[in-house]
């Protein structure tokens, strides 16, 4: 059996995931880790855009429960919240999502990002429903 990284690599990142720079370093359905940098995903005054904290906490969550329910199974997100704790200005942030529940039809993952430094950011909690099987 391929190794779900593997996996990752055949099917590519999506479009938004390769102009927001990040880059998925573990995978698996119980815990994935991806990183994004600051620098290009900033807001006017030059700290990290708070969206970009969304975007790599539903990209990680997403993939997540993507290779939770195999690739047969469509899967879309339909909640997220984020909580921004400390600003960044440079560097990189990473993003740890942990699985909370992998069940049939719905995962959930709670996501922290950190700084270079490693202190928090930013907490994130994603829920994606998985939906029949494609024919």
């Amino acid at each position: 059996m391929k190794d779900f990284m593997e996996i990752l690599r055949e099917r590519g990142s999506g479009a938004l995931d390769k102009k927001m720079g990040i880059e998925i370093i573990e995978a698996s359905p119980q815990r994935l880790v991806g990183t994004m940098p600051v620098e290009g995903n900033t807001q006017p005054l030059g700290l990290l855009h708070g969206g970009a904290n969304v975007v790599l906490a539903e990209s990680l969550g997403s993939i997540g429960t993507q290779l939770h329910a195999g690739p047969n199974r469509r899967i879309v997100g339909v909640d997220i919240n984020a909580t921004h704790h400390k600003s960044a200005t440079t560097g990189v942030v990473t993003g740890v999502a942990t699985a909370i529940t992998l069940g049939k039809t719905l995962c959930c993952y709670d996501v922290e990002i950190t700084n270079d430094k490693g202190e928090r950011t930013c907490t994130a909690r994603i829920t994606c429903l998985i939906l029949a099987e494609r024919s």
